[in-house]
């Protein structure tokens, strides 16, 4: 089968076929609960900063560090999700699944690049 970039270039749920997926926007990389946890423990920080500007910062820093190692985990495991999908799968009969696995890279791929 040949790789065909214009279907491959069309949003979720548009593709050919009843084995197309339904629409629908991007899933956040970290859950609700982890990103409300991380943006209060910022914004105390910011509080904080006219009575211990140091102090402050550090915590920000901290928010920080733990943003990141958090958003690096769910990228991993994202795409262990998204290999385990398409990697076993035949080429010839699962050509729609690697036409989602390939929007999914590519959803977030742009995604992190404009962070």
């Amino acid at each position: 089968m040949m790789y065909d970039q214009a279907r491959a270039q069309q949003p979720p749920g548009k593709g050919v076929g009843s084995t197309a997926r339904p629409a629908r926007g991007p899933e956040p990389l970290l859950p609700a609960d982890e990103r409300e946890r991380v943006s209060q423990r910022l914004r105390q920080a910011l509080l904080d900063f006219a009575d211990t500007p140091r102090e402050a910062l550090e915590a920000a820093e901290s928010a920080f560090d733990e943003a990141t190692a958090e958003l690096a985990k769910a990228l991993a495991e994202r795409r262990r999700v998204l290999r385990a999908e398409w990697r076993d799968q035949d080429s010839e009969e699962q050509a729609e699944e690697f036409r989602h696995a390939l929007r999914q890279y590519r959803e977030i791929t742009e995604r992190m690049l404009r962070l």
